[in-house]
């Protein structure tokens, strides 16, 4: 049986793991949103930085990437998403139905926001756009990482509108 992971931030551009095959996937239930402090990749305790994560949202739906792992890479691939994606517990891994574009349904493996956690937050635009043109953590600027983000679901056809508002007055602030 193919092991699947749902991509909707940087597992897009930088699965880190051996991908045997892509689609464009869509999660129910679930909204891709910035509403993760990130204390280690993109920003620090000082200075926390925003990350994506997927917000429970009975309502909405999130488009992203499902990927196969390579043949026989499962247990590795595992492990080292939940050394990458686990690293603070902000996350909680859950076993999801993504419907794929092809009509395929398959249970992928997804990271999902505690809501519960310290890391977790709701911020406006703008607050979000304040904090990304500053944070710099482990794995460089936030900015790098809302941009890496975009270009991919672009280069894939997916539009985000609020990512690319997001974008834009990024760009503006740190000009």
């Amino acid at each position: 049986m193919t092991m699947w992971v749902f991509g909707y931030g940087s597992l897009l551009w930088n699965p880190g793991f051996e991908v045997a095959e892509q689609a464009i996937g869509t999660l129910p239930g679930y909204a891709r949103s910035f509403c993760m402090r990130s204390i280690h990749h993109r920003g620090t305790d000082e200075k926390p930085g925003l990350v994506l994560a997927l917000d429970e949202a009975p309502q909405s739906e999130c488009v992203g990437v499902a990927l196969a792992v390579a043949a026989g890479k499962e247990d590795e691939t595992l492990a080292y998403l939940r050394e990458r994606e686990l690293i603070s517990s902000a996350y909680v891994e859950k076993m999801l139905a993504v419907q794929l574009s092809d009509g395929r349904s398959v249970q992928a493996v997804t990271y999902v926001i505690d809501e519960s956690h310290d890391q977790y937050c709701h911020e406006t635009l703008e607050q979000q756009a304040q904090i990304i043109a500053r944070a710099v953590g482990g794995r460089g600027p936030n900015t790098e990482y809302l941009y890496n983000t975009v270009d991919h679901l672009m280069q894939i056809g997916l539009r985000d509108p609020d990512l690319e508002w997001l974008t834009a007055r990024v760009r503006a602030l740190s000009a």
